[in-house]
């Protein structure tokens, strides 16, 4: 079990998340798991930093700590060719500390450069060829490929690191989770679904398992949930939400029904380790050893002394509940 804290690129500025990560590692965190945004979802949010950027200054103010992208989307905003450069420059400067977390992307921050945004079927498309420019300039060499939606010409990553980056491919559903099997090295998903393991073991996965674990830390159980319902009441829409509105405004309105309680139920909100044990617990009965900690409280220094002293025990000691006979 790894256990990961999430680099909420949407909440803080560029220098804050640098000065989070280096707290994250003297913690106990395995690594730090960062989006990659172009727009905050929600405008009192108020950030979005550009997080290669951030993740090489992180590299650089870091000893132990691994780092991921928590997911770049290498098919519209950039190029796959851009993303098999970044990703391998990174993993040279980290000395081997970074984890390529891929996905489809969502509209949010995709439809920015003016190039649509496509409906999931050819998304997927573009995804599975987007990992195969990715493999394949990372084979070396001067490289071209032509698919349907995506071409390279001629084209060569020169600074290649001698253990390539794993990829974390993220997944909702059959499709996805077939493709993280064939063309990546591990599963990276945000929802405790036991089906998408089982359709990438079916597909021949064998990596590891990275999942987002909604958590709001504070002193008291409301305070936690207001300030999770402020900023990150988002997360409870659903996936095919998430991917398909265009900006901030639109998932403030889709978001207006959203309650406090709604927030409990779905978070681990508050002090007490056993309901933070309690949310963790689905995802490892799921199938996902990469737990990752996405706290929407607004102490995070708090949560470290919280994570440090009371939960990084706790957690590390999870295993998948028995199956019932």
């Amino acid at each position: 079990m790894e256990i990961g804290y999430k680099l909420a690129s949407e909440a803080f500025g560029p220098n804050e998340l640098i000065r989070q990560a280096v707290r994250a590692e003297a913690a106990g965190f395995d690594f730090v798991e960062m989006s990659d945004h172009f727009h905050p979802w929600l405008d009192n949010q108020g950030h979005s930093s550009f997080t290669w950027t951030v993740l090489g200054s992180i590299a650089a103010h870091t000893r132990t700590l691994k780092l991921a992208t928590g997911v770049t989307c290498p098919t519209v905003r950039y190029h796959p060719a851009i993303i098999a450069q970044a990703a391998a420059t990174l993993a040279l400067v980290s000395h081997g500390r970074f984890v390529l977390g891929v996905g489809s992307g969502e509209r949010l921050n995709e439809h920015v450069v003016g190039r649509g945004f496509p409906d999931v079927r050819v998304r997927h498309q573009m995804f599975r060829e987007a990992l195969e420019i990715i493999r394949l300039l990372w084979r070396g060499g001067y490289r071209s490929y032509q698919g349907t939606h995506l071409r390279l010409e001629d084209a060569r990553v020169f600074d290649l690191p001698t253990e390539l980056p794993p990829i974390a491919v993220a997944a909702s559903g059959p499709s996805s989770a077939r493709i993280a099997a064939e063309l990546g090295d591990g599963l990276f998903v945000t929802e405790p679904k036991p089906e998408v393991v089982r359709d990438y073991v079916r597909a021949g996965g064998t990596g590891p398992g990275y999942a987002e674990v909604p958590v709001a830390w504070a002193r008291d159980e409301h305070t936690a949930a207001k300030a999770a319902l402020n900023t990150t009441r988002w997360a409870v829409t659903g996936w095919y939400v998430m991917s398909e509105l265009p900006n901030p405004v639109n998932f403030d309105a889709a978001t207006t029904t959203v309650r406090e309680e709604d927030m409990l139920a779905a978070f681990a909100c508050g002090p007490d380790p056993a309901r933070y044990r309690e949310v963790a617990q689905q995802f490892t009965d799921a199938g996902y050893d990469r737990l990752v900690l996405m706290n929407a409280g607004p102490d995070p220094d708090g949560f470290f002394d919280f994570f440090e002293n009371e939960l990084n025990d706790a957690l590390r000691g999870l295993t998948p509940s028995p199956v019932p006979a």
